[in-house]
């Protein structure tokens, strides 16, 4: 029933719980894979990353998890791992040493004219206020500063799923409406996915705002052009609360179908798959 998941997060950054418990919830809906991916270390303190002090521990509680529950699912430990500069990205040696069975490379931090970091996954109206307050209103350069970054963390590689791949689309398009219907964003997510399609990087279909704010990421209307390319995808929710690890699964899945993708990646005995989709699909629970 592709009922399986590689982007969540427990309270060794920003998850709502203990690993233990969103394993247990993922046990009692039948799910036969899953992965943590708690925010990796950046090289200032946040409220929803790790520290790398954390490091050791993660990783001893994500073996500890995988002999318990070795019966029941598999367990995969990885990180989402953030693009800030070239010093601090997803191919950096510290990250590639460590014994992670997968990464996501993420964009969520920009930097202003003052060279201060800003957080640009926020909600809509905090969004509106940091792109007047910190980039004089400029979303289209706000756009093309996060793009940016986006480029450049594929071309270092080191990841191998893309995750959240146009987070910036809801809070953009609410910012100036109708922007996605813009010509020239066409082109650009046009040539970004043509870019990542090149490099082979799996492309989550994020499922975490969907019963929210109604939208998936990478948004709907460019899962054609991710089938034309034949870039792979997978559908994760990207938890941070147990009982939201099947949250729009059952509705990307479907969508999948009708655009034609036959197939999901997923994780098992330790290699990616290319999984059928169920041919009958339940409704999340």
């Amino acid at each position: 029933m592709n009922l399986t998941n590689y982007h969540s997060h427990c309270s060794f950054c920003d998850g709502r719980a203990p690993l233990d418990d969103f394993l247990k919830a993922a046990i009692a809906q039948g799910f036969t894979s899953y992965g943590v991916s708690s925010h990796a270390p950046l090289p200032f303190s946040t409220r929803w990353t790790m520290e790398w002090e954390q490091m050791g521990h993660y990783l001893k509680e994500c073996n500890r998890l995988k002999k318990k529950y070795a019966k029941q699912i598999e367990l995969y430990c990885g990180l989402e791992i953030d693009y800030l500069n070239e010093e601090s990205n997803p191919s950096i040696a510290r990250f590639r040493e460590l014994p992670l069975d997968y990464r996501i490379g993420s964009v969520h931090l920009l930097y202003d004219d003052n060279k201060e970091v800003v957080d640009i996954d926020c909600p809509q109206d905090v969004f509106r206020k940091l792109v007047d307050e910190h980039f004089g209103g400029d979303v289209v350069r706000v756009i093309h500063l996060y793009y940016d970054r986006l480029f450049r963390m594929v071309e270092l590689g080191g990841f191998d799923i893309l995750g959240h791949a146009d987070k910036m689309h809801y809070n953009a398009n609410s910012y100036r409406p109708g922007l996605l219907d813009e010509p020239w964003y066409n082109s650009l997510m046009h040539d970004y996915f043509s870019e990542v399609a090149r490099r082979g990087y799996m492309v989550e279909i994020n499922t975490k705002a969907y019963h929210q704010l109604g939208t998936f990421y990478p948004n709907e209307r460019y899962w054609g052009m991710l089938k034309e390319f034949g870039i792979r995808v997978l559908v994760n929710s990207d938890a941070h609360y147990p009982e939201r690890i099947n949250n729009g699964r059952a509705e990307a899945l479907q969508v999948l179908r009708n655009i034609g993708y036959n197939t999901v990646m997923e994780l098992h005995r330790g290699q990616w798959e290319e999984t059928a989709i169920c041919s009958s699909l339940p409704q999340n629970s």
